[in-house]
């Protein structure tokens, strides 16, 4: 027995096909599964890899500024940040300046895993370039750039 629908399936197809924010989430989650099975044997996943990288960095951030980099709440970077903690990876810490914020910092071992792991992703992102064809990447960064910057329907 077919049920009456308020919404046609002509229009469940149209979203399937033009929504964009489908397809992105779609497409983050194929590379997600991609880096992730890349970075696999250094036992890290495309977020701490990308969380990582962005301690890289000649002075250690502030909490807030690693998440503003990452578009993460707080709350979502401190529990992204501690089983890297556990491992030893990061440390964090009262900033001297300012005892009110933190500041993250790479340790010594967290910055070799980090080494190791950058010709993987270099690979990885070799491969990927590779598939998207000439300036397919290039294009496809500034596509995304734009939304990101895009200013809010509110303001």
């Amino acid at each position: 027995m077919s049920k009456t629908s308020l919404i046609p399936f002509t229009t469940t197809m149209h979203v399937r096909d033009t929504c964009l924010c489908l397809h992105v989430q779609r497409a983050a989650r194929a590379l997600a599964r991609r880096f992730d099975e890349a970075l696999r044997p250094f036992a890290m996943t495309n977020g701490q890899f990308s969380l990582m990288m962005s301690l890289n960095r000649p002075e250690p951030p502030t909490v807030g500024a690693v998440a503003a980099l990452l578009a993460m709440d707080r709350t979502t970077l401190t529990a992204a940040l501690k089983p890297l903690e556990r491992r030893g990876l990061v440390e964090i810490s009262a900033n001297p300046g300012d005892r009110r914020q933190r500041r993250i910092r790479l340790t010594a071992d967290g910055e070799h895993l980090l080494a190791e792991a950058v010709p993987v992703w270099k690979e990885t992102h070799r491969a990927l370039d590779e598939q998207l064809g000439e300036d397919g990447s290039k294009r496809l960064r500034a596509d995304l750039l734009a939304v990101t910057h895009a200013p809010d329907a509110d303001g």
